[in-house]
C-alpha cells in the first residue's frame, strides 16, 4: 500500500465501527507523554509498537516529512566561535581563574606589584573563593546540560520507532540545546569576570596607582603611543600584548593611554620633543633593519 493510499484508507474507514481502534493510533502516540502512570505509559507504548497498522502510519509520516522538508532550508551545521565567549575565556585565564597554570599566573601578577604583603594574601584568598564558586557552578551547569541532552537523545530515539527521525536531526537538536545552555555559561563567565575586576580594583589597582611604572614599561608604552600618534587608541589585542610586555594589567594600560592622550593634548609643545625623540628612534630602527637586509642581499650576490 502506498503512502497516499494509506492516508485515504484511514479517512474512508472512519465510518466503520470495526476500524475505530486503528484510528486511535495517533491519539495514543500523542498521549504517551501526558499519562501519569509509568506502567500504563509503557503498556500503551508496547501496544503501539506492536500495532499492525504501525508501519502504514510510519510511511504516512515519512511522506509528510518529505514534502515539508522541500520547503525548509537546512540551517548551518557549525557555528563560528563566539567572540564574547573567547574574550571572557582570555580574561579569566589572564586573571588566574581558569587554565592549567592559573596559580602561576596569579603569583606572577602579585610579584609584579612588589613585595608580598598581607594584602596580597587577602587578595589570593578571595580570588580562590571566586575561583571555587566559578568551578562549582560550572560543574552544575555541565551536569545539567549533559543530563538534559541525554534525556532528549533517549526521547528522540524512542520516538524514531514511530516517526521518522534521523541521527543527523537528533544531533542538530542537541546542537540547539547546547547553544541555549551556552548562554547560561556566558552569564556565569561574565559575572565571574565582574567579580574579579571588583576584587582587583579594591586590592591591587589602588596599590599600583601609588607606584610609578618601571622605566622599561614606560618605554614600551611611550614607543607604542608615539608610533601610533595619529590614532593612539590601541585595540583590545594590543592592550593585552602591552600588558604582558610591561607586567601590568589591561586596565592599567587603558588608564595610562587615557591619561597620556589628555596630557599630550593639553601641552603638545612640551611633548613634541619627546615625540621627535621616539620618531628618530623608530627611523633609526627602520634604517638598521633595511641595512641588515641589504647586506644579506649583497652577501648572497657575492657568493653566487
Amino acid at each position: 500500500m502506498s503512502c497516499s493510499r494509506a492516508i485515504l484508507s484511514f479517512s474512508q474507514l472512519s465510518f466503520s465501527p470495526s476500524i475505530t481502534p486503528y484510528l486511535s493510533v495517533p491519539q495514543n502516540l500523542m498521549s504517551l507523554n501526558t499519562e501519569q502512570g509509568m506502567d500504563e505509559a509503557q503498556e500503551r507504548k508496547h501496544r503501539l509498537n506492536m500495532h499492525r497498522m504501525k508501519n502504514a502510519l510510519f510511511q504516512v509520516l515519512c511522506e509528510i516529512k518529505e514534502k515539508s522538508a522541500l520547503s525548509q532550508r537546512n540551517p548551518p551545521e557549525d557555528d563560528p566561535p563566539d567572540p564574547q565567549q573567547l574574550r571572557l575565556d582570555r580574561m579569566l585565564e589572564s586573571e588566574g581563574v581558569i587554565g592549567n597554570d592559573a596559580d602561576a599566573q596569579l603569583e606572577g601578577q602579585l610579584a609584579a606589584t612588589g613585595d608580598n604583603t598581607a594584602e596580597h594574601g587577602d587578595y589570593r584568598a578571595k580570588l580562590n573563593q571566586i575561583r571555587g564558586i566559578y568551578h562549582a557552578e560550572l560543574e552544575k551547569y555541565n551536569n545539567a546540560c549533559q543530563e538534559f541532552t541525554q534525556h532528549v537523545q533517549n526521547l528522540l530515539r524512542e520516538q524514531s520507532r514511530t516517526r521518522p527521525i534521523s541521527q543527523r536531526e537528533i544531533q542538530r537538536t542537541i546542537t540547539i540545546i547546547s547553544r541555549r545552555f551556552n548562554q547560561i555559561q556566558l552569564q556565569l563567565k561574565q559575572s565571574t569576570c565582574e567579580a574579579v575586576m571588583i576584587l582587583r580594583s579594591r586590592f591591587l589597582d589602588a596599590r599600583r596607582k601609588r607606584r610609578n611604572f618601571s622605566k622599561q614599561a614606560t618605554e614600551v608604552l611611550n614607543e607604542y603611543f608615539y608610533s601610533h600618534l595619529s590614532n593612539p587608541y590601541p585595540s583590545e589585542e594590543a592592550k593585552e600584548e602591552l600588558a604582558r610586555k610591561c607586567g601590568i594589567t589591561v586596565s592599567q594600560v587603558s588608564n595610562w593611554f587615557g591619561n597620556k592622550r589628555i596630557r599630550y593634548k593639553k601641552n603638545i609643545g612640551k611633548f613634541q620633543e619627546e615625540a621627535n625623540l621616539y620618531a628618530a628612534k623608530n627611523a633609526q630602527a627602520v634604517c638598521q633593519t633595511g641595512a641588515n637586509g641589504s647586506s644579506m642581499g649583497y652577501d648572497t650576490f657575492d657568493n653566487s
